[in-house]
């Protein structure tokens, strides 16, 4: 098939080829947003005939509402939830009996590049693979897109063929507000220092990271009084549930944090916030993806997981926390260790016994749990890991903000990680090329 670069292109080869499935493969909110978004806009300009489909593969970090805001994407016809994935890999029939074109081609966007395989096989499709660090199953898999050309190298010789670099899909992600959108919400210059708050979407991580990051901003305040400080709230969230982890009745962490009362305020025609006893408001954003949020952020304070990908991505500078206060460590050991953990009344006892041991085990170890120094295979942006308070957490954080000859190095370093920009306009020429491409 050939490229298709404008909508008159794609009109002309509207007219004389047959349509074609595009299946997306995807499971997290983030792959959802900074990996799918890009991809689908791209690939309807190109080629409007054809039916995009996504199916959800099943995923620990997964919200629930991946699938509603898929259905928002105008591009996407069709969406199966994860819950319905390995039923259709056992049987090929989808949830809602979706019929199937002739031709068509299987893109990985998340999830075990496995799947590509598997549901490939079913559909009798070709396959596509975006891979940012590791490209899996060379032999079984058609093309490659690449975030950079070491994974090519990486490949063994015969394969390399595969492989195109493509870029960094989240670099295409394309912001929705500007900064002065943003401050104007908030209520602020433009010029503002604005630092994010990631307390994370889980019950394990909300419990302490909510105490501690209201704590945080409260000794910050001190100090930078004409910050300001804003929540990216999960979209599994409602500002009620986010807001019970900062009420001492139903969070014991508030206490042990020292974090201040919390009140909650709604205002018509501005952004909801939290206001603190004695500080700062802290803004609640809902808007998901908070990309454009967190990409103006002068510093972000963020949980371990996808979070930190994400900052990485925009270049955003921040400092990864991980308080083990509240946190059954085992969870994070692999092997028995971590199986263990899942057993009934073990986690009171990790808290108190087991965890000292394993915070020990891992600092001596290096374990890095932050994206950017997990690729960096060094420490690009600073991990806090153990048990850590809100002031040494605060001390750090101005340290950063009072010199930002630190922040810009930081916010340097990170894009040296990522592969170019356009990703989304090759990844979606390399999806249409395949659908024809020869094994």
């Amino acid at each position: 098939m050939p490229t298709v670069s404008t909508p008159a292109d794609a009109a002309m080869v509207s007219a004389i080829a047959p349509p074609v499935d595009i299946v997306i493969l995807a499971n997290g909110p983030g792959e959802v947003a900074t990996w799918v978004k890009p991809v689908v806009r791209a690939l309807h300009t190109k080629a409007p005939h054809h039916r995009i489909s996504v199916m959800l593969s099943p995923c620990p970090h997964a919200s629930g509402k991946e699938p509603l805001i898929l259905k928002g994407y105008p591009e996407v016809s069709r969406v199966q939830s994860a819950a319905h994935f390995f039923p259709f890999v056992l049987t090929g029939k989808t949830a809602d009996g979706w019929d199937w074109h002739p031709k068509g081609v299987v893109v990985f966007l998340g999830g075990d590049q496995l799947y590509t395989v598997m549901v490939a096989k079913r559909l009798g499709y070709r396959t596509v693979t975006y891979a940012e660090w590791d490209a899996r199953w060379p032999s079984l898999i058609d093309r490659f897109g690449v975030m950079q050309s070491s994974l090519r190298e990486k490949a063994p010789e015969a394969h390399q063929e595969k492989f195109t670099v493509v870029g960094d899909l989240m670099a295409d992600v394309q912001a929705i507000a500007s900064r002065a959108e943003i401050t104007d919400r908030i209520g602020c210059a433009s010029d503002a220092e604005m630092i994010g708050l990631l307390p994370g979407s889980k019950p394990a991580k909300l419990e302490p990271g909510v105490p501690l990051l209201i704590a945080i901003a409260h000794l910050l305040h001190t100090h930078r009084p004409s910050a300001r400080y804003i929540v990216g709230v999960a979209p599994n969230l409602t500002l009620a549930e986010l807001t019970a982890y900062t009420d001492p009745a139903i969070n014991s962490a508030m206490e042990l944090f020292e974090a201040p009362v919390a009140t909650l305020h709604e205002p018509d025609n501005a952004l909801p916030y939290w206001q603190l006893s004695e500080g700062p408001k802290i803004y609640l954003w809902q808007r998901f993806p908070a990309l454009d949020l967190f990409s103006q952020c002068q510093l972000c304070l963020t949980t371990v997981g996808a979070n930190t990908a994400q900052l990485g991505a925009l270049s955003t500078p921040m400092i990864v926390l991980l308080a083990t206060q509240r946190l059954g460590l085992l969870h994070l050991a692999d092997g028995w260790p971590g199986l263990v953990a899942r057993l009934p009344g073990v986690g009171a006892i990790a808290r108190k016994v087991i965890n000292p041991i394993i915070v020990n085990t891992l600092k001596k170890s290096g374990k890095k749990f932050a994206w950017p120094n997990i690729w960096a295979k060094r420490e690009v942006v600073p991990e806090l890991f153990g048990p850590i308070t809100a002031s040494e957490v605060a001390e750090l954080a101005l340290d950063y903000l009072e010199h930002p000859e630190k922040l810009e190095h930081m916010r340097t370093t990170l894009r040296t990680l990522r592969g170019p920009a356009g990703a989304a306009e090759k990844m979606a020429d390399l999806v249409l090329e395949t659908v024809d491409y020869p094994k």
